[in-house]
């Protein structure tokens, strides 16, 4: 084989590997570093640096073979420069020892550190960086066909660290876009806490309501597997639940006894109001409106505002309505004191199939038998339920019964399901 035809084998073959790597997404340092030697390499030459331009035509040294560190320390490139350099590749494509004011201001710099060619990188109409390099270990002049390889790799090299620049602008803005949507995010929840509040605030008797449905809702969904953004929406659906309650007159929510039935008609308009006020809203999460008006309806059809039935609730409101229940029965009311917790359990037994959803009420159950088990890290229930609500010796045993008897319902039917 002749060694034009080898030598241009070898450089092909350098060029398809500085393209490889030039594509890989590893380190960009080692990256260029990859990519001076192999230039180097192809041509046998003793030295060489690629340098970057940074902030105001600042040059950091990227990579050096054969050269000092400090060799580019403290040097920049104008902006007269720049088009000097921009005219000089378009017309050249190669800048050697010159009269160019960056070449000829550190003349002194580049010759005493063996420096022979100096060469801009040009990508879409601005100076990239420099590449740097020394003569032929051979001592033997750059030929044509030499110049030309070290353009083309030196094209190669530029494009890399331009394409690296991107890719930091474009992940600079998405972390720019992730902090502002999280930002908005918390902005919405703390509006949504704060409209909580101010319906809570109509009841003197049941302050933090909303608050702690919310959170009950939020436990319950993830015991349940949903997802990071539907738990999120659940627990801002708990918070709002209520919000019909704001055109209720007051003297209604407060009264220190059980109501009449005019009066317990006008209190059953909330979960329709609430859809009314909350379906104009664009809201991020989907069916808040629908959980609203839906957390008093029951499985059997016995509820309201629609006597809606099992499928026709949606899971989202299955969960509120149990979130909302649970609150109500552990929480002191102006009629009554708040029950027990084995109270509450029988409640929950009864009423499962009923007004609560099986699953739910298993879920919720085995989230409050996590803690009691000391295996959840933190413990909200607990603390929302207060000091020694959770705590005796048959706590435990009447939450396992509850799973175990729910789960054996469940069990029953889906076989019944099957032989149907």
């Amino acid at each position: 084989m002749e060694p034009s035809t080898q030598k241009l084998i070898h450089t092909f073959g350098a060029l398809a590997d500085l393209g490889q790597e030039i594509a890989g997404t590893g380190d960009f340092t080692e990256m260029v570093r990859t990519s001076l030697h192999l230039l180097l390499g192809t041509l046998a030459l003793r030295r060489g640096a690629v340098a970057e331009c940074i902030d105001e035509g600042s040059l950091r040294c990227v990579a050096v073979w054969g050269l000092g560190d400090e060799l580019l320390s403290g040097w920049t490139i104008a902006e007269t420069e720049k088009h000097q350099l921009l005219d000089a590749e378009a017309k050249e494509c190669l800048v050697r020892y010159s009269d160019k004011s960056f070449i000829s201001r550190n003349f002194d710099g580049l010759s005493n550190s063996g420096i022979e060619l100096v060469l801009p990188m040009i990508v879409r109409g601005d100076v990239t960086g420099l590449v740097l390099l020394g003569g032929k270990a051979s001592g033997e002049e750059f030929s044509n066909a030499d110049f030309e390889t070290i353009k083309a790799m030196t094209r190669h090299i530029g494009v890399g660290i331009h394409t690296h620049r991107l890719l930091e602008q474009v992940a600079q803005r998405a972390e720019e876009n992730r902090r502002l949507y999280e930002e908005l995010r918390a902005i919405y929840r703390d509006t949504v806490r704060a409209f909580a509040a101010a319906i809570d605030i109509k009841d003197k008797y049941t302050q933090g309501h909303s608050e702690r449905v919310g959170r009950y809702s939020e436990i319950i969904a993830q015991e349940m597997g949903w997802s990071e953004q539907e738990v999120e929406g659940i627990q801002i659906a708990g918070y709002l639940h209520d919000i019909g309650k704001l055109i209720v007159d007051r003297d209604i929510i407060n009264a220190p006894y059980h109501i009449d039935a005019k009066r317990s008609s006008d209190l059953n308009r909330h979960p329709a109001a609430g859809y009314e006020i909350l379906s104009p809203i664009n809201h991020p999460y989907a069916d808040i409106p629908l959980m609203a008006k839906y957390h008093h309806e029951r499985l059997d059809g016995r509820g309201y505002p629609d006597g809606l039935t099992d499928e026709q609730i949606p899971m989202g409101a299955k969960i509120v309505s149990l979130a909302d229940a649970f609150d109500a029965m552990t929480t002191d009311r102006p009629y009554r004191r708040r029950r027990s917790f084995e109270d509450v359990v029988r409640d929950l037994r009864e009423n499962s199939g009923k007004q609560f959803d099986g699953k739910v009420v298993t879920a919720f159950a085995r989230a409050i038998l996590k803690e009691v088990n000391g295996e959840a890290k933190k413990r909200p229930i607990t603390k929302m339920l207060g000091k020694g609500y959770l705590e005796g010796e048959n706590v435990r045993g009447l939450l396992t019964d509850l799973i175990s008897e729910l789960e054996s319902r469940s069990r029953g039917a889906a076989a019944q399901t099957v032989t149907s």
